[in-house]
């Protein structure tokens, strides 16, 4: 049955997933994957950012180690409260909305953070980036997992979340040119260039089916389901397989419930752990290697530069690796034997008296290897926990805990590395542990099953 055939004046939400769920992979689907994934490279690049430039600030402003900490802080502070407003708005007004607003906020002000002349100017600058950073991430995530089949829904997201580490790759290599050549302010003009993004992501994106059938505009609903399957019967040359009914969805207001009711208590309370845990490490050290190269190790800017270079790119390859395998051994194998590994790593480090700087290198890139698997595969594992009705602030909620995690990471790091690096591993690398074991023991699994199956 074509998609003509099946147009009607409305799509109910039960509708909009049997239709979701026969579409094959198309180029429409690789073309909306590129789209949301150019602003998601551009959010890791502007994240990552201060990872690159801190080395030159360091000296040039004559930063106190607390001071680092804040300085790395208050972009993540910025991020807690982006992530919060803009998932409220991407449930009320849709996700296409949400993530225009985030991405222009998020643009203009590196730009902004180009022109800062003192640390205050650039803590401020910092933070209200952050506030637009904080919301296109998770609104992407949803948005994508909204118009994904349920059997390879883990590889279809992940393999876009992918383009998140090649932009924190892209910040380490770029800065390692840029930063030392042109002067730290250019990380932040190239920073800004998704602003012009806004102007065209409206017009070539549909508002989530999903989301507008959950909100009772059914007509809409049809209207962007139709233009998916059109595209898609365009690009496949073949029609459409008819729909098959796929589950029955329950028509709920959204509460409280959704987040701490029966049944979605335990899965709130392990993936808000899942993300404090693994951004705790992911930015608390990896955001100040660099900078630990070159202040304790007295390494040269280029080299400290480099060090953080190679672990961001092995990093890329345990991402790589999860996107490949995840639909296989399931979120929470992955979860907890990642986990696992980061500890490992962490706890080894710990035991070494005067580390090398190689030393620090080699283990600090095993735990990051581990960790960035993490970090993505979470994206991916918690819109699958919620309802639609609550899934962008449900995602937004979470992911505060990572904007928290953020700032306390760094924070930590500043005033911990003035007892040695090995009790900031050794914290580090106790907390990874004990998420590994609730992480085993408590998470849920929801490889191939429908959203709505999952989250009634």
């Amino acid at each position: 049955m074509s998609a003509a055939q099946t147009a009607r004046s409305g799509a109910s939400p039960e509708e909009v997933v049997a239709r979701i769920e026969r579409l094959p992979v198309s180029s429409w689907h690789v073309k909306t994957r590129v789209i949301i994934g150019t602003a998601t490279f551009f959010d890791a690049f502007d994240s990552l950012a201060i990872a690159a430039v801190l080395p030159a600030l360091v000296p040039m402003w004559k930063l106190t180690p607390p001071q680092i900490g804040l300085l790395i802080s208050s972009g993540f502070l910025g991020q807690l409260l982006g992530a919060l407003f803009f998932g409220w708005i991407a449930e009320r007004y849709g996700r296409i909305t949400g993530m225009v607003w985030s991405i222009a906020t998020f643009a203009v002000m590196s730009l902004v953070c180009a022109l800062a002349w003192n640390y205050e100017s650039f803590f401020a600058f910092r933070l209200i980036q952050g506030f637009g950073l904080g919301g296109e991430v998770p609104i992407a995530a949803v948005y994508i997992s909204e118009l994904a089949k349920s059997n390879t829904r883990g590889r279809f997201v992940m393999l876009y979340e992918l383009i998140f580490p090649v932009g924190i790759v892209a910040s380490s290599l770029l800065g390692l040119w840029i930063v030392p050549t042109l002067g730290w302010q250019y990380m932040f003009v190239f920073g800004a260039i998704p602003a012009v993004m806004i102007l065209f992501l409206r017009r070539v994106l549909p508002e989530s089916p999903r989301w507008l059938a959950t909100a009772g505009r059914f007509a809409e609903a049809e209207t962007a389901i139709a233009e998916i399957e059109r595209e898609t019967e365009t690009a496949t040359g073949q029609p459409l397989p008819p729909p098959q009914a796929a589950v029955t969805v329950d028509a709920k207001r959204a509460s409280l419930a959704d987040l701490f009711g029966p049944l979605y208590l335990r899965r709130t309370l392990v993936v808000w752990l899942i993300w404090f845990t693994s951004y705790l490490v992911n930015y608390g050290l990896a955001i100040w290697m660099p900078t630990v190269y070159r202040t304790v190790f007295k390494l040269p800017l280029d080299v400290s530069l480099r060090y953080g270079l190679i672990t961001t790119a092995i990093g890329f390859i345990g991402s790589a690796t999860a996107a490949l395998t995840i639909d296989y051994i399931g979120r929470r194998t992955l979860f907890a034997g990642a986990f696992a590994g980061a500890a490992a790593a962490l706890l080894m480090l710990s035991t070494i008296s005067n580390p090398t700087s190689e030393q620090v290198l080699i283990y600090i890139t095993i735990a990051y290897f581990f960790v960035t698997t993490i970090n993505l595969a979470v994206y991916l594992y918690t819109p699958e926990l919620y309802p639609t009705r609550v899934r962008a602030l449900a995602v937004g909620t979470a992911t505060a805990w990572l904007r928290l995690a953020s700032m306390i990471g760094p924070t930590t790091v500043g005033y911990l590395i003035a007892s040695g690096l090995q009790s900031v591993f050794l914290s580090f690398g106790l907390i990874v542990l004990i998420t590994a074991i609730i992480t085993a023991l408590f998470a849920v699994e929801t490889k191939k099953r429908l959203l709505e199956q999952l989250s009634p």
